[in-house]
């Protein structure tokens, strides 16, 4: 299932603004994170209706990405735009 480009973008920035007040990051940072996580790529490709989804719970996926590529090491920058791991 498809959502409209307009509603999607309002929740990417919900999304991106309370992961970075709860991950104490600036927003240039939340936002590259997020367009280059794959909590992203899930929400865009419409996968298991994650646009469905409360905005706590996007954002607490977020951080779990967040948390397990600053374990690993991984620099979001490092990753290619559009490609899954």
């Amino acid at each position: 299932m498809t959502a409209n480009p307009i509603l999607l973008q309002k929740k990417y920035s919900r999304v991106i603004e309370r992961f970075a007040r709860q991950q104490n990051i600036s927003l240039d940072a939340a936002l590259d994170f997020f367009y280059h996580s794959d909590v992203y790529l899930l929400i865009r490709d419409g996968v298991s209706d994650m646009h469905c989804m409360s905005d706590a719970y996007l954002t607490e996926e977020l951080e779990q990405e967040y948390c397990q590529n600053n374990a690993n090491g991984v620099n979001t920058a490092d990753k290619a735009p559009g490609k899954r791991r």
